[in-house]
């Protein structure tokens, strides 16, 4: 009997270690391997933390105008004057450290509050924002970059740490007031000192110290010479409250410096200011401040440097003949319709008097426009064929009706009534009663949700505005109200405002560029607006760019005539007002005026030019008296375009295919009948196709008249006494909501009326 070997034990088990013990030195190893991976991708080529070196001297950002000349340069040289902490005021160390960093002299260079919010918005808002220090902040600027990666942080963090091992606290501090940007070409607390108020920073106020403190943040938004320098002071109280609250200064101190007047050097290179800084917030917006100010980019802007001296010229001299009417300050604004160039840009009368906020951009901030914004409202329902220029709409007093709201009863700027008034002539005499039944019937939800077609982007909920908004009970900007006011100058469609032509960075590449097109030599003299020296070409012209259909091309051109209708706009402003440009008959212009005299505006237009311009005060005390066409806007704008159009030939808009016209009767609106009652005097007028109305059947109507007025019945007479309504045979004429003008009536047609409206803001049928 053979003898039996013994099997193994467990030979499974065996292998399962073996094998388990594999995988465990694979995933080792390849935890390894990332982890130099990680190390080398974080921290390969670290900069030397003992030696804090700057970046290397960029080079300016010019801003030209349209044929190359000199506007602006953003930046030139990283002014850097070193300065010693110990030179300075405690509250001048303790403003920066309220604004940046509270805890400096208690962290090691990190703060874990600011990284738990760094985090938060990181991994949870999708928002990669960094909670720094000051350390943080020296070391990101001095020694790595601005990209906002989880890279840049991770080597930020390290270095921050280094850099607190090395440096005691106040060489730390030290070494950050003479680097960080606190804009343009001021580097370094003492360079920012010298460029903002002309002194060194040992010698600065506690306010002036507060307003330098809260600048590094973001240089170019808080910059007291950007385009709102109203960031500037709100930074500064700010600054001046965390003071305050961390027990730097006293409540004697911070209330003595909320209240100290700044007095800022004035940036003498700077041209066409209002302009130059628009331009700069915009491309800052769009490459960083890091680029704009450091890169060299040359940007051809769309500005015609010679109209605007002129401009700024004759807003200053005119607005100083305004000193009766308590005008203290002027605006302006031109445009080419067809491609938005922004030709000319004035913000005020003067950029460097701080007595009227000159600094601060009008053409930018938000008015509102009076009568000014009447047109589009005009052209909505004309484009909605819902009435025509000859459509009756009685003028007469009149209350609208609103659930939950109190009834409104606009008057006239002139204090009067003028009875049955066809469109044309309400709008050209700028009539308020009209204006607002014209908006009822277009229903105010509707106007206000068109009217961003036209360009107009403060308008937005309706529920915040009345019937009074076509009046101008809302604010909107010169810059929207442009836009608008070049949809009709355009045939109906809409073109945007653009200042920048072309971008292009130190190396030649073109970052950014208008469409052009080659232009013949004897066109290139007035339009060409890209020198060949930056593009190397002889003559471009911009192309149209690309727009947005708003409303047809008839209505565009039926309000555009009557906005150049003289003799319909005489009953007002006569036959030869500031609204008539010398050479320029076919000129459309409005003018407007708030009730409380706050803000003036004419606003006119041919194809080839835009004018606007607005007069009034910017801390929004009222006038004591401007006329529209005679005093106020109109003047600056008859002169300002009169300039601008000097070269151009006269360019009356083309009729479209889509108008025709009709005789119409004067009173009625209605077409001139086969065999017209004498009453019917006749005149032509411009009509969208298929909206020529029915002949004029005769005015004399069985109609209800209250006897104790001997005026037409309004719907609540009819109601509420019946006993005192009785039909009578009268000359009558029907406006568009069906309110009953008596033309022959002993009460006259001022009997006055109530239109209810909808929700919507829309009429409901007198």
């Amino acid at each position: 009997m053979s003898k039996k070997t013994t099997p193994n034990k467990h030979p499974r088990n065996k292998k399962t270690l073996k094998s388990r013990i594999n995988k465990k030195k694979i995933v080792l190893f390849s935890l390894f391997l990332v982890s130099c991976f990680l190390f080398l991708y974080f921290f390969w080529d670290l900069p030397n933390p003992t030696r804090l070196t700057s970046h290397p001297s960029p080079a300016s950002t010019k801003l030209l105008d349209r044929r190359g000349q000199l506007l602006y340069e953003i930046f030139t040289d990283q002014r850097r004057t070193p300065i010693r902490l110990d030179t300075l005021p405690r509250y001048v160390i303790d403003a920066h450290l309220a604004a940046e960093d509270k805890d400096f002299y208690k962290h090691s260079g990190f703060s874990l509050r600011g990284i738990s919010r760094a985090i938060k918005n990181t991994f949870f808002r999708q928002k990669l924002q960094g909670g720094s220090t000051i350390t943080q902040q020296l070391v990101k600027k001095a020694l790595l970059s601005d990209d906002r990666t989880i890279r840049r942080k991770a080597r930020e963090f390290i270095l921050s740490l280094a850099v607190e091992l090395i440096y005691s606290k106040d060489q730390i501090l030290e070494l950050y007031l003479n680097q960080v940007p606190f804009g343009g070409t001021a580097y370094g607390l003492e360079s920012a000192a010298q460029t903002y108020f002309g002194k060194s920073a040992a010698d600065l106020s506690l306010a002036e110290a507060a307003l330098l403190a809260g600048l590094p943040q973001a240089p170019s938004y808080y910059s007291p010479f950007g385009s709102s320098p109203e960031k500037a002071k709100d930074r500064q109280q700010y600054v001046l409250s965390q003071m305050l609250d961390n027990k730097f200064i006293t409540q004697k101190q911070y209330d003595e410096a909320k209240d100290d007047e700044l007095r800022y050097t004035p940036q003498a290179s700077l041209k066409a200011p209002h302009f130059s800084l628009w331009v700069k917030d915009l491309l800052v917006q769009k490459y960083s401040l890091e680029k704009v100010e450091q890169e060299g980019l040359t940007v051809i802007t769309t500005l015609d440097l010679e109209l605007q001296n002129l401009a700024q010229d004759i807003v200053a001299s005119e607005v100083a003949k305004l000193q009766k009417e308590k005008v203290t300050n002027g605006a302006a604004l031109v445009t080419h319709p067809k491609t938005g160039e922004i030709l000319s840009l004035i913000g005020s009368r003067d950029y460097f008097d701080t007595a009227i906020d000159g600094n601060v951009n009008v053409v930018l901030a938000r008015r509102q426009p009076g009568s000014a914004i009447k047109p589009v409202n005009y052209a909505l329902g004309l484009d909605r064929r819902l009435f025509t220029a000859a459509t009756l709409l009685a003028d007469k007093p009149t209350c609208f009706s609103q659930p939950n709201q109190k009834p409104y009863c606009p008057d006239n700027y002139d204090g009067q009534f003028h009875g049955p008034t066809q469109v044309r002539f309400a709008l050209a005499n700028s009539f308020n009663i009209p204006a607002v039944k014209a908006l009822v019937i277009n229903g105010l939800v509707d106007f206000v949700a068109s009217s961003s077609a036209f360009g107009i982007t403060t308008f937005t909920d309706p529920k915040s505005y009345g019937p009074s908004l076509t009046l101008g009970g809302g604010e909107v900007t010169m810059l929207d109200l442009s836009t608008a006011f070049g949809v009709l100058a355009n045939s109906g469609t809409r073109v945007d405002l653009n200042p920048i032509l072309a971008v292009i960075d130190r190396t030649g590449k073109i970052l950014q560029q208008v469409p052009s097109r080659e232009l013949s030599p004897e066109e290139s003299d007035k339009t060409h607006p890209l020198n060949s020296y930056l593009l190397n070409h002889e003559s471009y012209v911009i192309n149209p760019p690309s727009n947005t259909r708003v409303i047809s091309p008839g209505a565009a051109f039926i309000i555009s005539h009557i906005l150049y209708d003289n003799g319909a706009r005489s009953a007002t402003f006569g036959s030869s007002s500031q609204l008539v440009v010398k050479g320029h008959p076919e000129v459309s212009v409005k003018t407007g005026t708030t009730n409380d005299k706050r803000d003036n505006w004419t606003l006119g237009y041919n194809p080839d030019i835009l004018v606007a311009v607005w007069v009034g005060n910017n801390d929004n005390t009222p006038m004591s008296r401007v006329a529209s066409g005679v005093t106020g806007a109109s003047p600056i704008w008859n002169k300002i375009v009169t300039q601008a159009l000097k070269d151009y030939p006269q360019r009356w808009p083309t009729q479209p295919a889509d108008v025709t016209g009709a005789t119409v009767c004067s009173l009625s609106g209605l077409r001139v009948p086969d065999n017209p009652d004498p009453s019917c005097q006749p005149r032509y007028e411009y009509f969208l196709k298929g909206t020529i109305p029915s002949p004029d059947a005769g005015s004399r109507r069985d109609i209800p008249i209250y006897k104790p007025s001997q005026s037409p019945a309004t719907s609540k007479q009819i109601t509420e006494e019946p006993q005192n309504i009785e039909a009578q045979n009268h000359a009558v004429a029907f406006d568009a909501l069906g309110v009953t003008l008596c033309l022959d009536c002993a009460g006259g047609y001022s009997g006055s009326d109530t239109i209810r409206l909808d929700p919507s803001g829309k009429a409901i049928k007198y």
